[in-house]
């Protein structure tokens, strides 16, 4: 929670207005003038900018098979070189990040707004809070794993398994980091005053409670964002997760496998954009944590 999300809308007047938007623009010259932040959003943009634009950089079905350019090394005609069946390692990277980053995005957006949503109800109503923990501490007692496996299984093989499945697993630590942000923020003064006036409930979540956790929220959505990419990449590898006929970095390393010693760059490449994509998102939500609290803003 920064310092601008704690004080209330309509709140500001005269020099109030000019601390509020010196703050404000204090967080953004902070978060330009991270390096780590910075590289993070430059890698993610370099990444997702080749998965956008895979159709232009690597044109033509990136599963089609030629067993007569089987286990090329890397070069002229093909950067990345080709795997046992002859597909080119370097399309099956590019188009691969479109199906691991959208499964990304979507179950990011999926279970950070069941989070917001239960949390807020959660974190402001006892009763409610009461009921729904316990559940989210049974859902929390199985290993995430095991239930995206068990989901994933029982549906069988295909994106929307995999969202489902790794939605129903991440929206619990969400809920839980949501829920606790509201506990804190109900307390505040300027919540029992704007309950004491009357202001809706409505009003209350969307105008008091809601700006003053948003801060925690996004940092938590960069880290489940990087648990859906991984988690896919996981449920693919082991064979429960995007169907044969599509592709993605886990389905690209599935096959790879058997072949390390014999080809290793069919490991590297589609391991390496997996690797790299994780780390910087890692990074930026490290980054994030650090330019929003408002203990080290003070500090600087």
């Amino acid at each position: 929670m920064t310092t601008s999300q704690a004080i209330p809308p309509g709140s500001l007047s005269g020099g109030d207005e000019e601390v509020f938007v010196t703050t404000n623009k204090s967080v953004w010259q902070r978060l330009l003038g991270n390096p780590t932040a910075m590289a993070s959003i430059a890698l993610l943009a370099l990444v997702a900018l080749g998965a956008i634009l895979a159709p232009l950089l690597a044109p033509g079905n990136p599963l089609r098979v030629s067993p007569a350019d089987r286990f090329t090394p890397p070069g002229v005609e093909h950067f990345f070189g080709t795997d046992n069946l002859g597909r080119d390692m370097f399309k099956m990277v590019l188009h691969g990040g479109r199906t691991s980053l959208l499964v990304g995005l979507i179950v990011t957006a999926i279970s950070m707004s069941v989070a917001v949503l239960l949390g807020l109800l959660s974190g402001f109503y006892r009763q409610v809070d009461v009921i729904l923990m316990r559940l989210v501490d049974g859902l929390m007692a199985f290993p995430g794993i095991v239930l995206a496996t068990a989901a994933a299984g029982i549906m069988g093989p295909s994106t929307t398994t995999v969202i489902t499945a790794l939605s129903i697993v991440l929206v619990a630590p969400s809920l839980r980091v949501v829920r606790g942000q509201v506990l804190v923020v109900r307390e505040l003064q300027m919540i029992e005053a704007a309950r004491s006036v009357g202001v809706p409930t409505l009003r209350l979540f969307s105008r008091y409670i809601l700006p003053a956790v948003s801060s925690p929220i996004l940092v938590q959505a960069s880290f489940i964002f990087s648990a859906a990419v991984l988690g896919e990449a996981g449920l693919s590898f082991i064979g429960v997760g995007i169907g044969p006929k599509e592709l993605s970095w886990g389905n690209a390393l599935t096959e790879a496998r058997n072949y390390i010693s014999q080809a290793p760059w069919i490991v590297i490449f589609p391991g390496l954009a997996l690797m790299l994509t994780i780390l910087a998102l890692n990074l930026l939500g490290d980054s994030l944590r650090d330019v929003l609290d408002p203990r080290l803003a003070r500090r600087r």
